[in-house]
């Protein structure tokens, strides 16, 4: 339903995102996890608003006008106002009349919570139920494609719950839906169709449901047991670091993680600002990412070396190590590993 070919943005001399290609299909949500500032970037050149430093974006494979391109997209944004002397009702019924639609305004009303209080003055709602408002304001006028900008960022519990089913029943309806997120638990929550776009490009992240069941293509249960595997092709290799967010697991390459730490015995790793808990144990994630660089700096602590930007020592038997993330964590090192460091880094 939207194509993305080649898309390059640049702001004066700064790369924001290299070329890069998505195809978003019917039925289906994709989450593209990246800062707010990029997100309304790429939401602004998608919809036409400014243009990209290279690439193009296509609608059912096809061009079409702006005119005609907003009457198949749904726009969902961070900066969205409404009316607030106008009831929800009359907020829906403005919309109606101005996009020309036949729809039942109770309707939409109730798919998205506030059928209680559709004659409520907008400015007594509170901010999840704006958000609602704005949600049905979004597929009004039954489009094609969805466009959200952070729809989950800071809704209250009911909030979140009616825009997950809001978002299934789009996808039973053969819509599409194109979330931009900085804030990735809300995306992997969301959706199996995850991606991180940064100045590096858009990578695909390993999503999957907790109990998926595996499946063997092309071949059924018999003939698999006709054929032996030879025990040397057993052997796999998983580098891939496992963490579970709700109910999916999303699986880590070791370069995207900067830190573990261990709290109450559980495992956190710490990637791209935000902290994910894993089922292994600090020993076995060490035992698993030493060949990796990473290190053993503390007993409730494994940092990526790759990932060290500054070794400060506080006092004779303090030090720290400063990373290279979004926040310059600071790491502890424990006195014993200071000798072992120095070897490793050639000091």
């Amino acid at each position: 339903m939207l194509t993305i070919h080649q898309l390059e943005k640049r702001d004066q001399n700064t790369l924001l995102f290299p070329p890069f290609d998505l195809e978003v299909n019917k039925g289906e949500t994709t989450a593209i996890h990246c800062n707010s500032e990029l997100g309304i970037k790429l939401i602004q050149i998608v919809i036409g608003e400014i243009p990209s430093s290279n690439g193009e974006v296509r609608f059912q494979q096809s061009y079409i006008d702006r005119q005609q391109f907003f009457q198949h997209i749904g726009l969902s944004l961070q900066s969205d106002a409404i009316y607030e002397r106008l009831s929800p009702k009359e907020h829906l019924t403005f919309f109606k009349n101005l996009y020309d639609v036949k729809v039942d305004i109770d309707e939409i009303l109730e798919r998205v919570g506030l059928i209680d209080k559709k004659h409520t003055r907008s400015d007594k709602l509170s901010f999840s139920e704006k958000k609602r408002l704005h949600f049905g304001r979004t597929i009004l006028h039954n489009p094609d494609v969805i466009i959200m900008e952070d729809p989950a960022q800071n809704l209250d519990i009911e909030s979140t719950m009616i825009l997950y089913r809001l978002i299934a029943s789009l996808e039973s309806q053969g819509k599409t839906i194109l979330i931009t997120t900085s804030n990735i638990e809300n995306a992997i929550s969301l959706t199996n169709h995850v991606y991180r776009l940064d100045d590096s490009g858009l990578k695909q992240l390993d999503v999957a449901d907790e109990n998926e069941e595996p499946v063997n293509e092309g071949k059924n249960e018999e003939m698999i047991q006709e054929e032996p595997v030879p025990e040397t092709s057993m052997q796999i290799r998983f580098d891939k670091i496992p963490a579970k967010v709700e109910d999916k697991i999303i699986l880590f390459d070791p370069t995207e993680i900067d830190y573990i730490e261990s709290i109450s015995g559980v495992s956190n790793l710490n990637a791209q600002g935000e902290v994910f808990p894993c089922s292994l144990t600090l020993q076995a994630l060490h035992d698993r990412l030493q060949p990796f660089g990473f290190f053993r700096c503390h007993r409730s602590y494994i940092v990526n070396l790759q990932k060290v930007r500054e070794v400060i020592t506080w006092t004779r038997n303090s030090y720290s190590l400063v990373l290279d993330d979004q926040k310059k964590s600071s790491i502890p090192l424990s006195k014993g590993k200071l000798d072992e460091l120095k070897d490793i880094i050639g000091i």
